[in-house]
């Protein structure tokens, strides 16, 4: 394990990486965010390609990350999280819809259970989850934060050609 800190309009973030892989992105008081000791010694050079994308991310260059993930949880878990990957840019979906997806229509709560230990926020885009009614909820960073994010993504869509 090794981490490192960068800075993002959204505060601090650190990069987990487990054998050289991202495995975490966290932002400061995040819900479920593990001990700082957890996270290994610091050494930023696993991170490479995450800090380039997420400055593109926050920069409105990028709309989907490219980068191999070791996504640490339980089978049903890793389900959820890889599903967050197929929301397209931009877009929002509720627990129940994601649910749905997954052939599970009554696991929205496991879906929204799962969606808030997603270990790799941002990159694994559990901002884009929605409460039924489209309202913000449920997010381990903090709804200012999820606003940001999706007001951003908003902001930064190409437009549609008709």
């Amino acid at each position: 394990m090794s981490h490192t800190t960068v800075d993002s309009p959204v505060g601090p973030l650190t990069l987990v990486a487990h054998d050289g892989v991202l495995s975490g992105l966290y932002m400061t008081d995040q819900r479920h965010r593990p001990a700082d000791d957890a996270f290994g010694p610091e050494d930023a050079s696993p991170f490479g390609d995450v800090i380039v994308q997420l400055a593109e991310y926050f920069d409105g260059a990028r709309t989907a990350f490219d980068l191999p993930l070791d996504l640490i949880g339980t089978p049903f878990q890793r389900t959820v999280w890889r599903a967050l990957v197929e929301i397209p840019y931009g877009e929002t979906v509720t627990y129940g819809e994601l649910a749905q997806r997954l052939g599970r229509p009554s696991a929205a709560r496991a879906v929204g259970l799962a969606n808030g230990r997603n270990p790799i926020g941002i990159v694994v885009p559990c901002h884009r989850v929605v409460g039924a009614n489209g309202d913000l909820t449920g997010y381990g960073g903090g709804l200012p934060r999820k606003r940001h994010l999706l007001t951003h993504e908003l902001a930064n869509q190409s437009p549609t050609l008709f």
